[in-house]
């Protein structure tokens, strides 16, 4: 919107009609909006859902502090979601391909979210909304943002090619290809020549390796986009975390997103350079902001919870942003600590079901392993720390894991 009135205020000539020219300007200001937002408004919507008695639902798992999370505020997502939405609306090209997918992926995975808490908070229970329609409309979105990239004539790369000395065999220049490239690539870490081409998995089928390429590239989106969304919910179980941990995310895929829509930092990098993707930027401050917001609520000890309106909506952007930059095989390093948070559940109820109640954590997902008292017994293959570590301690360090995974992430750019 306002976008497009300074675009008006240019045939005037108007003292500062070309600040929303600048791509850092923008994304500035949607960052001080985001968090303004969810500071300001998001107090009016903790109250709000006081008075509704929205409240957290605390089973009795014998962690410390447990007891005292019962009835805090949940369902605060929808402050993030707002602070997100509205800087967009006020400071992003609308017409962006990349800028629409992204609205609509946040809408469409914070109704999912809202919906599984609405159903927690109808019928008092912590079931919600079943795990299989859960999953659909994971899949649904990432079906809609893998069909836009395969259909879309805006969506492009434009692929980055080394120019090397023949005695030296030094890289001299990186030159990029004149015409735009319809092609599912990605990045690979710590490749020399990193640029990967999904056809290389399909080029045995002959005439059919090009379509077999866009499907092999659906399949990928599909996993990236549920294990990350379903990683972030996971993750989710103590004051913080979760919000912290994608605000880091959030802070490497800017850079990366700023980068790659760049053609001299691209060239410097020696990555693909995706035209028009920068406005992925103004939407990344935003959603900076939006969580550097929220966690002045959702701090220990916590005003409000997220709940599944976030968590599964946080986890669910990350991933659609990192594919739409092209940057999905990153997502492993980058978002460890979500698929360790998935991979915990799924060895913990594996292993429970085949051996008749043992468990190899004391408890998952594996943030709260951390919060039990070890018992010295064998049952749990794992019984380090015994004694219980804090909550805020716990939070702390993960963030500081955070931050390491997301510094090799970005570092793999140019260590090849």
């Amino acid at each position: 919107m306002l976008y497009s009135l300074f675009e008006y205020l240019r045939e005037y000539q108007l003292p500062g009609w070309r600040l929303m020219e600048y791509i850092t300007f923008r994304s500035g200001a949607a960052f001080v909006l985001a968090m303004l937002m969810a500071i300001f408004v998001g107090r009016s919507i903790i109250h709000r859902l006081q008075k509704m008695q929205i409240g957290e639902i605390v089973r009795n798992l014998d962690l410390e502090g447990q007891e005292k999370k019962k009835g805090t505020p949940t369902m605060g997502g929808i402050i993030i979601i707002l602070a997100i939405i509205v800087p967009c609306l006020l400071l992003g090209k609308l017409d962006n391909i990349y800028m629409i997918l992204m609205l609509v992926s946040t809408l469409w995975l914070g109704t999912i979210g809202f919906l599984d808490d609405y159903r927690k908070f109808k019928y008092r229970n912590k079931d919600g909304l079943k795990g299989k329609y859960k999953i659909v409309g994971q899949l649904g979105i990432a079906l809609i943002v893998a069909g836009t990239m395969y259909a879309s004539p805006d969506m492009t790369i434009v692929e980055n090619r080394e120019i090397v000395n023949s005695s030296t065999h030094k890289v001299e220049e990186v030159v990029y290809s004149g015409n735009d490239t319809k092609d599912p690539q990605t990045t690979l870490p710590f490749i020399k020549n990193n640029n990967f081409k999904y056809q290389s998995l399909t080029g045995w089928m002959g005439k059919y390796a090009e379509p077999a390429a866009w499907v092999v590239f659906f399949i990928f989106v599909m996993f990236f986009v549920t294990a990350t969304s379903n990683g972030a919910n996971l993750n989710d179980g103590l004051d913080g975390i979760c919000a912290g941990l994608s605000a880091i995310i959030g802070v490497a895929l800017l850079l990366m997103a700023y980068l790659g829509s760049n053609i001299i930092y691209s060239s410097y990098l020696n990555i693909m350079y995706v035209p028009g993707s920068e406005e992925l930027v103004v939407y990344m401050a935003a959603f900076i902001g939006a969580l550097v917001g929220f966690l002045w609520y959702n701090a220990y000890p916590a005003q409000v919870f997220m709940g599944d309106t976030g968590s599964l909506t946080l986890g669910g952007i990350i991933a659609v942003f990192a594919i739409l930059i092209h940057k999905e095989l990153l997502l492993p390093i980058l978002c460890a600590l979500f698929y360790i948070e998935d991979l915990s559940v799924l060895l913990q109820v594996a292993y429970f079901k085949a051996t008749g109640g043992k468990r190899i954590f004391k408890m998952a997902p594996l943030h709260h392993h951390f919060q039990k008292p070890g018992d010295g017994s064998f049952q749990a293959m794992i019984q380090r720390p015994l004694a219980p570590i804090p909550e805020s301690k716990i939070t702390l360090r993960f963030w500081i894991i955070g931050i390491i995974l997301a510094a090799i992430t970005f570092v793999t750019l140019k260590i090849r």
